[in-house]
Parts: C-alpha cells; structure tokens; sequence
C-alpha cells in the first residue's frame, strides 16, 4: 500500500474517519526536506499496511487544512487515532524516529 493524496475534502473521511492510525504529511513540492521524508513515508506505508494509513496533504492546495492543524512548517508529520492528533514532528527526521513514532501511535491505540 502507498501513500495517499488528501483533500480538504477527502481528510474526514481518509483520516478522522479511519478504522486505522493515521500519519499525515503535510507537505509542498518546492520543499526540499519534504522531498528526503516522502521516500521514508512511502517505506512505512508498506511496512505498516494494513495497520496504519499513511496520506499525503500538499500544504498550498490545502490551505485551510494547514490552518485547522496550525502548521507552521514543513514537513509537518501529524499522527492520528480515532480521529484525534495524538502527536506531530515538524522537519525532515530519519526513519528510526518516524518509525518510533508510528510504533507509539499503534501502543497508544491498544
């Protein structure tokens, strides 16, 4: 399973409605840091599949998305579960710690 392209429209039901955890990039094409992260994404997208979603949100397509989660920069990773942001990394981070923190987000759904 690969990553997903998220809307306005399409982000309740892709994300706040998923029966799995959610992790969402919110990223732009002109982003250098993005570009490193989404190879990593696309990884944890296949090694997770079926336990965790993992989409994809262009930040200047989708304004008010970015607004609602106030994200100031990115790449700006946000971790959902039943709907909610449980925790969020801004930045480009290695895979060790992306991958820690989608293992935490599946601890925290039991």
């Amino acid at each position: 399973m690969s990553t997903v392209d998220v809307t306005d429209l399409t982000f309740e039901a892709e994300v706040l409605r998923s029966d799995v955890p959610v992790v969402v990039d919110f990223w732009a094409p002109w982003c250098g840091p993005c570009r490193l992260v989404s190879p990593v994404l696309e990884e944890l997208s296949e090694e997770y599949a079926g336990r965790v979603k993992v989409v994809k949100v262009n930040a200047d397509e989708n304004p008010g998305l970015s607004e609602d989660f106030k994200v100031q920069s990115i790449p700006f990773i946000a971790f959902f579960t039943g709907g909610e942001m449980e925790n969020s990394l801004v930045g480009a981070r290695p895979k060790v710690v992306l991958k820690e923190a989608v293992e935490e987000l599946l601890a925290a759904q039991g």
